[in-house]
């Protein structure tokens, strides 16, 4: 079995998918990670020598190598489901689970984030609200689409385990 995780950048998608992997006994797939191991560079450098097309582009091809492999917890990137036909190659290859967080919790959470994000990177907390504000309805109409729905800002791995086992 494969659960896909996705929400918007800075919602616990990686943190969450960690917890829930070692709870199911299945491995941990990062997709960010992912993508910097398979093209040996990171996403912020990607980002600057090309540009989000190339990215996307580059993403999928990850996103279908690893969507073969059994038993594991993708945490996807924030766009990922919203591009090409991802959502629907998502929801097709395992149990989709969308993290959602309300704008103000992402806002705490992007301004504090260690991990270096691309599109929010050298935002001023205005601009950063203003990506969240705009960004954030335009992506929820895919994100919806999940198998099941959690709240980010109190996810209880028990319970979200025993959702995906009744599912």
């Amino acid at each position: 079995m494969r659960i896909i995780l996705v929400g918007f950048p800075g919602c616990g998608k990686s943190s969450a998918g960690k917890k829930l992997a070692a709870k199911l006994g299945y491995d941990f797939v990062d997709l960010d990670d992912a993508f910097e191991e398979t093209y040996h560079v990171s996403i912020p450098d990607f980002f600057r020598k090309y540009n989000e097309t190339a990215f996307r582009s580059c993403e999928r091809k990850v996103l279908v190598n690893k969507l073969q492999q059994d038993n594991i917890v993708l945490s996807s990137g924030g766009g990922t489901p919203c591009f090409s036909d991802n959502m629907q190659l998502m929801k097709d290859s395992g149990l989709v689970v969308y993290i959602k967080m309300a704008p103000a919790s992402l806002f705490d959470r992007l301004s504090h984030a260690k991990r270096v994000r691309p599109l929010v990177q050298n935002k001023t907390p205005e601009e950063l609200r203003a990506y969240i504000d705009t960004t954030l309805p335009l992506r929820e109409p895919i994100y919806q689409q999940a198998h099941l729905t959690v709240k980010g800002e109190s996810i209880d791995i028990d319970g979200l385990c025993m959702e995906i086992r009744e599912h």
